[in-house]
């Protein structure tokens, strides 16, 4: 749906709901086109950043070596506390 920037401005309400309905709304203003779609939701997971930990007395294979060995170990006790839920 492409709508002008005035009647953008007098329904606004009604075509913000529309666009996060899934609705893709275009308004046209000065010659350009501003589309209006939903963002995707994140999850709080989705939002950290990893830590770099690092031991100037480890090589770079030690390194990724650790790093396997800590998600490994981080992967068995989540399974681990899921299995008593």
């Amino acid at each position: 749906m492409k709508v002008s920037i005035s009647e953008f401005r007098k329904n606004l309400f009604q075509l913000v709901n529309k666009a996060l309905n899934g609705d893709v709304v275009e308004v046209a203003y000065n010659g350009k086109t501003i589309r209006l779609v939903p963002g995707v939701e994140e999850s709080k997971l989705d939002r950290l950043t990893p830590a770099r930990i690092f031991n100037p007395e480890f090589s770079g294979k030690d390194h990724q070596r650790a790093s396997r060995e800590l998600s490994a170990e981080m992967q068995r006790e989540w399974e681990k506390d899921w299995s008593e839920l």
